[in-house]
């Protein structure tokens, strides 16, 4: 191998890395299923893309993604022998229009399904979905699947229309209905047979996602020329692989105006203490995210990072000083921080619908807990704690300019690598790029606050909070 070289650059030495020894060999490339992979060529019918002779479109050389186009998950170059970066040396095929599409527009008959709790942008992705398919693919037969994945067997599908979704952007919520729970494999894909689609797309989370797994390995069992694709859904941002879930910059954002609010409560009072609850079951990226944003935060607690109330280095500790410093604080608490701190009778371990654990309420047990502390060490004092919980503000507020982007090129990349043939993925975006994931990496990869990085470290210098690791 060469060895490095080295040249002068404006006086200074400039390492120059041999290419040799940027070698990408080690890159390994997750493949995307095909409807190919379990139904013979013969049976499957190629067109050349609609999109080449629309009026709106004048493809050029590159227009079209090759096969072999692909998009590395890490960015960042790492020694190739060093066995602890995670996720490097992984690429997935890059998303977009394929010159070859395998369905003829007027034979696809497409379902689109929101599953789960609500997000910012949901209205947007079903509308860019159906005005994608019907504008520039020539579908017409577009339907919205209401009540989430109950609703494939137990509500008619309802045709949808770009001139009936033309608003759908502005709204909150999900104009298609949702609900957690109500999977039934067999009559879903039975329904999806029975209608006659062949285009199936799923809007939701990773539990909705681990049914889509489900459901295409049905499919595929029952050799249907189904494709099924997944956009991945979480206010929280916890899915893993994509570089962000669509809705989480709406979601931060309205999350400031809870934090000022608390902030001006907490000013305005006598050893005034603002305590906000925000999203987030299992990761603590709001309340990260927010924290930053606001820098008015004097304490953020997350499930990533276990907490105490009692003793030194405790929280306790830590909000006598800071309001004996400025008066007044305010602390940001993700929903799934200290759920271990809270008392519990064995009635109370339930689960949902979705089979995720039930929690207590951090935010009225803190705020409990923070008044009873306050009168049994500083009786007679004044205390103040006003507590915000804008959960549901946050969740079903309409997608922001930039959400609203991103919901429209998730949806258009969806369509893309539908009417190319691929199935069983999702459409996500990747280092920047849009990208097809197997749904099935997608439905078992968490994304979780990294509490020993650069970001989290941020963080406690922006607030100064202690690190409730105890002596």
């Amino acid at each position: 191998m060469a060895e490095d070289k080295k040249k002068d650059v404006g006086g200074e030495n400039e390492e120059i890395i041999s290419l040799e020894k940027l070698s990408l060999s080690g890159i390994k490339l997750k493949k995307v299923p095909h409807l190919r992979d379990y139904i013979p060529i013969s049976q499957l019918k190629t067109v050349t893309n609609p999109l080449q002779n629309s009026p709106n479109y004048h493809p050029t050389q590159g227009f079209y993604i090759s096969p072999s186009t692909d998009i590395l998950l890490k960015q960042i170059l790492y020694d190739l022998s060093d066995t602890n970066q995670h996720g490097y040396g992984l690429a997935y095929h890059r998303a977009g229009p394929s010159k070859v599409v395998y369905f003829d527009p007027d034979d696809v008959k497409a379902a689109i399904v929101t599953c789960g709790g609500l997000c910012p942008g949901l209205n947007t992705v079903i509308r860019e979905l159906v005005v994608g398919l019907s504008d520039f693919y020539g579908v017409h037969q577009v339907f919205g699947i209401c009540s989430g994945y109950r609703g494939f067997y137990s509500c008619d599908p309802v045709l949808l229309t770009s001139k009936m979704v033309h608003n759908w952007h502005k709204q909150g919520g999900t104009a298609l209905e949702t609900s957690r729970g109500g999977f039934d494999l067999c009559r879903i894909v039975d329904s999806i047979q029975h209608h006659g689609f062949n285009h199936v797309y799923i809007i939701g989370g990773d539990g909705t996602m681990r049914g889509a797994v489900k459901i295409y390995e049905e499919i595929c069992h029952r050799k249907l020329n189904v494709v099924v694709v997944g956009i991945p859904k979480t206010v929280d941002n916890d899915v893993g692989i994509i570089d962000q879930s669509f809705g989480f910059q709406t979601a931060v954002e309205t999350a400031q105006q809870a934090i000022n609010a608390a902030h001006v409560e907490a000013e305005s009072a006598v050893n005034g203490i603002g305590l906000v609850k925000l999203m987030g079951r299992s990761t603590g990226h709001i309340a990260l995210h927010a924290t930053l944003s606001s820098r008015d935060v004097d304490c953020c607690l997350i499930p990533e990072n276990d907490f105490f109330l009692e003793g030194k280095g405790g929280l306790f500790e830590f909000l006598e000083r800071r309001l004996k410093e400025n008066k007044h604080a305010v602390v940001v608490v993700a929903e799934g921080a200290g759920q271990e701190l809270i008392p519990r009778t064995e009635e109370e371990q339930q689960r949902d619908e979705s089979g995720n654990p039930v929690f207590k309420d951090v935010g009225v047990w803190l705020k409990l807990e923070l008044n009873n502390w306050w009168k049994r060490d500083h009786p007679g004092e004044l205390v103040t704690v006003k507590y915000i919980d804008p959960t549901y503000m946050v969740r079903a507020v309409p997608a922001n300019a930039t959400d609203n982007m991103y919901c429209t090129l998730l949806a258009h990349s969806a369509i893309h690598g539908a009417m190319a043939g691929y199935t069983g993925f999702v459409a996500g975006r990747v280092n920047g790029c849009y990208a097809y994931i197997p749904v099935k990496e997608v439905a078992v990869t968490r994304n979780v606050v990294n509490i020993k990085d650069h970001k989290w470290a941020w963080v406690r210098s922006v607030t100064n909070q202690p690190d409730f690791q105890r002596a």
